[in-house]
């Protein structure tokens, strides 16, 4: 490969990951908003089931997910009763922000004006963004502006936005009030993915040291649906995000593809790059706030706290190879085709098998695989299992069938290759997409494996236009 070609080798170069805890916004997750107007009494158990800041800080798998533990060291479960020592809001690759502050950056994100803030909430969250890491982004100018009486606008017609106390902080009122694609809750969501979303590229930039200005390209994987009545979903998330983040150089796009698009996001990010076309491209995955308290259901029945109460944020940077950052192989993607079928073990051969064999490795020349980490402790309440476990069993019986391990290998290659889920109920976010921060540590001097396999599977027959899944993965590979 000639010198100048060498150099387009594409790069994870960063990674970040988020949490804005909002217990408050809870109520207004798909399921917990329809079930509590069908009960009213639903109101005052999920209110006394809400965490508080310090408890969401101390939960192990928070921890793992904004990088200051990794999955495998977050201890025996339960996790949520108890809280893990030494636990911290700020991590290496991003941190735990509180609600108070996450509301304030929904105004922040709002160009149109339709949020609200009470003045007592704005004036703290204010203070409290004066001081943060990131404060230089923050246009507390703004927030001021967006000052109002949210009570009064809610007894128009917005949506109120209230504290785990009862206490109406703020409002969001339509965009239109005859486009269901602009209602209050429409705009609440896609500002909460925005939001988030930002916060997330401005952590990538901050702990990096990366100039805004640097950044050619921003492609948003989340699972919103920006858009008005004639274009719903119509898009760019990611053009929305640079904007927030301040770069000002960057255009940007999304690509869109259920719980599966972080993977193919990074794949068409790292693409642009060894084409030539940008030098760096931010692939960002906002959180998603109708996922909040989707299986709170299971938690009440088993009395634990609703531990569906954050919305989770991760953004990566690809870009040209700098001899340092884990390489991107291209020639290793694996795709889920139309011919290869809707079967787990179909999805995994079409994702796993077929791609390894094309680049002549097994699947054991892989340290670890890193797909579908949902926690655990928010899915098996409500009778969905252990999903990461379940996919890392089957990893491993595929390892025993092609004679690369023995049956009773199985838990050592799960324990050893795969990890515990640690992330929110937010598909596109668990889909690989959270690990990335922690395989940039494993394939760089600080840690010791030569390849991680990072994969996602989507379910496009949630749409009703096919009854097909998806997948794409790809490998990360040591430099050097």
């Amino acid at each position: 490969m000639a010198n100048g070609e060498a150099t387009r080798r594409p790069a994870l170069l960063a990674a970040s990951a988020v949490l804005a805890h909002v217990p408050g916004l809870v109520r207004m997750g798909s399921k917990p908003s329809r079930e509590l107007e069908r009960d009213s009494g639903l109101e005052a158990k999920i209110g006394a089931s809400l965490r508080g800041f310090d408890e969401a800080v101390g939960y192990a798998p928070n921890q793992a997910f904004v990088g200051l533990l990794h999955p495998r060291e977050m201890g025996p479960r339960p996790h949520f009763s108890q809280r893990l020592e030494g636990a911290q809001r700020f991590g290496p690759d991003g941190e735990i922000m509180p609600e108070e502050e996450f509301i304030a950056l929904l105004a922040l994100a709002d160009p149109f004006k339709r949020v609200r803030l009470a003045s007592p909430l704005a004036s703290r969250a204010a203070e409290a963004l004066a001081h943060h890491p990131l404060h230089r982004y923050f246009d507390l100018q703004a927030l001021k502006q967006a000052v109002g009486k949210p009570e009064a606008e809610v007894a128009r017609d917005a949506l109120g936005l209230f504290s785990r106390e009862g206490d109406c902080v703020a409002s969001v009122a339509p965009g239109h009030e005859q486009d269901s694609n602009l209602s209050a809750g429409v705009l609440l969501e896609n500002l909460a993915c925005k939001a988030s979303g930002s916060l997330a590229l401005m952590h990538l930039m901050d702990r990096n040291d990366i100039d805004p200005a640097s950044i050619d390209y921003v492609i948003g994987c989340s699972e919103e649906a920006v858009g008005d009545r004639y274009q719903r979903g119509g898009g760019n998330m990611g053009k929305a995000i640079a904007e927030m983040a301040q770069c000002r150089e960057a255009s940007g796009a999304d690509v869109k593809n259920f719980c599966a698009a972080p993977i193919p996001a990074m794949v068409v990010a790292a693409s642009l790059v060894a084409a030539g076309v940008f030098r760096r491209v931010a692939v960002v995955g906002g959180g998603s706030l109708p996922k909040l308290g989707m299986k709170f259901e299971g938690h009440l029945k088993h009395s634990m706290p609703i531990l569906e109460d954050t919305l989770g944020a991760v953004g990566v940077l690809i870009g040209e190879d700098d001899r340092v950052s884990p390489l991107m192989r291209l020639d290793s993607v694996g795709t889920h085709r139309v011919r290869s079928g809707a079967s787990a073990e179909a999805v995994m051969e079409a994702l796993v098998t077929e791609p390894l064999k094309r680049v002549g490795l097994r699947m054991t020349d892989l340290d670890e695989y890193a797909t579908e980490l949902h926690n655990p402790e928010l899915t098996e309440p409500q009778g969905s299992g252990n999903v990461p476990e379940r996919n890392y069993r089957m990893l491993a019986a595929m390892a025993v069938r092609q004679g690369l391990i023995e049956r009773g290998a199985i838990g050592h290659f799960v324990s050893t290759r795969g990890m515990p889920g640690y992330a929110p109920t937010q598909g596109h976010v668990a889909s690989a997409f959270c690990y990335a921060g922690h395989a940039q540590r494993s394939l760089t001097a600080v840690g010791s494996a030569q390849r991680v396999m990072m994969m996602a599977k989507g379910s496009l027959f949630l749409g009703m236009m096919t009854e097909q899944a998806d997948g794409m993965s790809f490998v990360l590979e040591r430099n050097g």
